[in-house]
């Protein structure tokens, strides 16, 4: 078993035996940060995590569940004082779910502001379609000495990479993005010192079934690749920056 995995993005309840998804992380030894996408989910979730050395829980309001969910930001705002971990949360402007845009934006704001009031918080944030707008709001909501941003999945531009870097985010990388040859350049581009890993299980596949968080040791490959190193260097690298991430800030 390959060792030091790091897992920022996973649904861990919505694999089929949740339990037994969050005791294989643990007995795999990989750091996994379960999100959710509904507060009312988060309970169940940080019980098993709390058993755990390996897995934390984040508490989500999706974006993609706004319209249905937006009163949920009460409970969400509740919760909040009993986690460090925040997602999933952000903006999502596909077409299925721009109807809700505006109300995922005041939503977001929101979740944003809250985690700036509280500090030290990391919220890992999806982007689709959004990525300006995730940013503009990142830089006037929740600056970086008030918390941290890992943006999940990012498909924003190279310029729009380098804004972020500059607002102090961290990007957390799949195996899917690098087998695009367009999102594999932009994401080479990013700095190595401001990666994870991640599957966004079980949303995605390997070898025709969900993926586990014990396979992303596969992004790990995909980087080294990417950046003529070793998996070794790579896996040293993501720990590395998962501690940074994990810092207290003062």
């Amino acid at each position: 078993m390959r060792s030091g995995l790091v897992d920022f993005h996973c649904h861990l309840d919505l694999y089929p035996d949740h339990s037994a998804a969050v005791e294989r992380c643990e007995r795999d030894g990989v750091f996994t940060l379960t999100v959710t996408t509904t507060p009312k989910a988060w309970p169940r979730n940080h019980e098993l995590a709390s058993a755990t050395r390996h897995v934390r829980a984040a508490l989500g309001l999706h974006p993609q569940l706004v319209a249905e969910r937006s009163h949920e930001i009460g409970l969400w705002e509740e919760l909040l004082p009993r986690t460090r971990y925040v997602g999933e949360v952000g903006l999502d402007a596909g077409p299925r779910f721009y109807k809700s845009f505006e109300t995922q934006k005041e939503v977001f704001a929101r979740v944003l502001s809250l985690c700036a009031a509280a500090g030290n918080k990391i919220v890992t944030t999806h982007s689709v379609r959004a990525t300006k707008a995730v940013l503009d709001m990142i830089e006037q909501h929740l600056p970086p000495p008030r918390g941290r941003v890992v943006l999940h999945w990012f498909t924003g531009t190279a310029a729009e990479a380098r804004r972020a870097v500059d607002l102090g985010c961290y990007f957390s990388v799949n195996a899917e993005m690098l087998a695009n040859e367009k999102r594999a350049a932009i994401t080479k581009a990013l700095p190595l010192e401001r990666i994870v890993t991640e599957t966004d299980g079980p949303f995605t596949q390997t070898d025709a079934r969900p993926t586990t968080p014990s396979d992303v040791w596969i992004a790990v490959e995909g980087l080294a690749r990417l950046h003529g190193m070793l998996p070794a260097d790579i896996s040293a690298t993501i720990m590395r920056n998962l501690k940074n991430i994990l810092i207290e800030q003062g």
